[in-house]
């Protein structure tokens, strides 16, 4: 019997419970922690922003001189900008490969509620390796699109003269960007939709039959069109629970960081003022000891951070095993197969 995205929820939290403190592991928190974080799944439903400062040129601000007016060669900073590329391009590549691999042990960690990431990474190299090379063309392919979706109207108001006396074609200037503006949403609310639902619900088919994203996607929307209600609620209450989840994750780092930063800011003065009153002065030794204990309390916090996480990082991956499960046969059995099935409150569905 299928059950519904709201009874998912109260399945995943119970196994949830029984996979982290049932009993309690620090080594597995550990585990599932850089797992969840570099196959993206704290990334996948949260969001990040980036802000970006333009600088306003006044009267009183000076004009930035060119490179070589300031005794760097340009065709040097040519080169160290192109490397700076290829190497950031390079680095995404391979954290994308890595990550693509580790969804399936993400996968397996939950279903077995043990997280093994050497011989995970051994078991899974190869549906990992067929899932990075369909999300590369994919994100490949979504990228020529959408610089097509922004281009075309760009050049179609260039050709009409519009951008010639811009204040005569206001109206036809705003409707060029209303237009461009609701087709561009669209286009990145389905564009996330489908890495969604492949990282959600193809994957667990790769994992299990060894086979193509395509195949999978193929089956997957077979189901889906023989039950999209189900599937549609699934998709909203994900996002529902991915604000619900980033806010709490958000509150937790902000008290968390207090509790570490005030304490440590405390200590830092103290020491400070301790070294001067005994004539020590900033020495290279002194220097070097001062960065290593920030970069020391830089590590405890993101790894605290990260520990945040794991509950959400196995909460997720649990939702959609769970929902997936009551339509997918080979995963029902899979999951109830690794494991007596867990106990749940009185009224929950379980699926059959």
């Amino acid at each position: 019997m299928a059950i519904s995205a709201g009874d998912s929820i109260t399945l995943a939290i119970e196994h949830t419970k029984q996979q982290l403190f049932q009993p309690f592991r620090i080594v597995q928190w550990t585990k599932l922690a850089f797992v969840g974080l570099l196959a993206g799944e704290l990334g996948a439903n949260g969001c990040n922003r980036s802000n970006f400062n333009v600088p306003r040129h006044t009267a009183a601000t000076p004009h930035i001189p060119w490179p070589g007016s300031m005794g760097i060669n340009p065709e040097l900073l040519a080169v160290l900008i192109g490397a700076a590329l290829v190497a950031a391009f390079a680095i995404g590549i391979i954290l994308m490969f890595i990550g693509s691999v580790m969804r399936f042990v993400l996968f397996d960690s939950i279903v077995t509620r043990e997280c093994h990431i050497r011989q995970g990474w051994n078991h899974r190299l190869g549906p990992g390796s067929r899932y990075f090379v369909w999300k590369f063309l994919y994100i490949l392919l979504t990228g020529v699109l959408l610089l097509g979706l922004v281009g075309v109207p760009l050049a179609f108001a260039f050709s009409a003269g519009l951008f010639r006396e811009p204040k005569e074609h206001l109206p036809a200037l705003a409707l060029v960007a209303v237009f461009s503006f609701v087709v561009l949403f669209a286009f990145l609310i389905a564009t996330a939709v489908v890495l969604l639902l492949t990282k959600d619900f193809v994957i667990p088919q790769m994992a299990i039959e060894d086979l193509g994203v395509m195949e999978g996607w193929r089956r997957l929307w077979a189901l889906m069109k023989a039950d999209k209600g189900a599937y549609a609620g699934y998709v909203g209450m994900k996002i529902v629970l991915a604000i619900v989840a980033a806010g709490l994750i958000g509150i937790a780092t902000v008290l968390l960081g207090l509790i570490l930063v005030v304490p440590s800011v405390a200590f830092g003065i103290l020491a400070v003022l301790t070294g001067k009153a005994a004539g020590l002065t900033w020495t290279p030794g002194t220097i070097a000891l001062a960065v290593t204990i920030g970069l020391t309390l830089l590590a405890v916090f993101l790894y605290l951070v990260s520990l945040l996480a794991v509950p959400f990082i196995v909460f997720f991956p649990a939702y959609s095993i769970y929902f997936f499960a009551s339509r997918y046969p080979q995963l029902n059995a899979m999951l109830y197969a690794a494991r007596p099935a867990p106990s749940f409150p009185p009224g929950a569905a379980v699926p059959l």
